[in-house]
């Protein structure tokens, strides 16, 4: 698989995974609590959501009611609230941002400079994840605690919803994706410090030559004195050189 196939991959798993973070963040199903009186007829299921509380009578008739308090909401649904939402606006931003340094298209000109956005908004999905995942594990170990208290009460004990494995389905993908990213197209370091130009070709080496050429001495005369040699390797001028009549040999010694 290329370059623009690990890309385009990434980016569906990430897509997939942003749209369950949004279901988990939007449905009330985070706690499910099941309630029978002595007559069936009575019975009715509580949902525990982020923004509502719904309760199902067994007739089929459903209310939802708003929380448009925070504070009566439990501590980790208050966190998972906050989270959720960092979570949507990072992995967001992370999967805008690698259409920018995708390889098919020409926002920007450098490869290198394509690879390194698109490192970023992996590293941003990957974050995405993490703070999707906290809330979703938190919420589901207060809620396995609470099950197995035997201070609870039967009729309040509450159940693992859909939306914590929506979550925790999402988380994966959304880690799937960002790794997916982060090593589709790792940056090209250009040797020599040149950016502009491509590294200089390597050729193997064939070893030793069979029959490598023989060099010998070559002689030539100067341009500007003949050679008057008789092939004893002499140079001998024609015109000696003397001292001038003007100085006596005295004076040099």
């Amino acid at each position: 698989m290329g370059r623009i196939g690990k890309e385009v991959a990434g980016q569906v798993i990430s897509f997939i995974g942003l749209i369950g973070v949004a279901v988990t963040c939007g449905i009330p199903m985070w706690r499910v609590t099941t309630f029978i009186g002595a007559n069936i007829v009575t019975g009715q299921i509580v949902w525990d959501g982020l923004w509502m509380n719904c309760v199902m009578q067994s007739t089929g008739q459903m209310q939802c009611s708003l929380n448009e308090s925070v504070l009566r909401l439990s501590p980790d649904l208050q966190s998972a609230r906050a989270l959720v939402i960092i979570s949507l606006v990072f992995g967001f931003i992370g999967f805008m941002i690698t259409f920018i340094g995708a390889k098919c298209t020409s926002c920007l000109n450098k490869d290198s400079s394509k690879a390194k956005v698109v490192i970023i908004g992996g590293c941003l999905i990957i974050l995405s994840a993490i703070l999707v995942l906290i809330p979703v594990c938190w919420s589901a170990a207060i809620t396995i605690s609470d099950f197995e208290n035997p201070l609870t009460v039967e009729t309040r004990k509450r159940e693992i919803g859909a939306s914590i494995y929506i979550g925790w389905a999402s988380a994966l993908l959304l880690l799937v994706g960002g790794i997916i990213l982060t090593t589709s197209c790792p940056p090209q370091k250009h040797m020599y410090g040149y950016p502009g130009y491509p590294p200089a070709p390597m050729y193997p080496y064939a070893g030793p030559v069979a029959n490598p050429a023989t060099y010998g001495p070559v002689y030539a005369p100067l341009s500007s004195r003949p050679y008057t040699g008789t092939g004893t390797g002499t140079y001998v001028p024609n015109k000696p050189y003397a001292a001038p009549a003007a100085y006596s040999p005295a004076q040099y010694l």
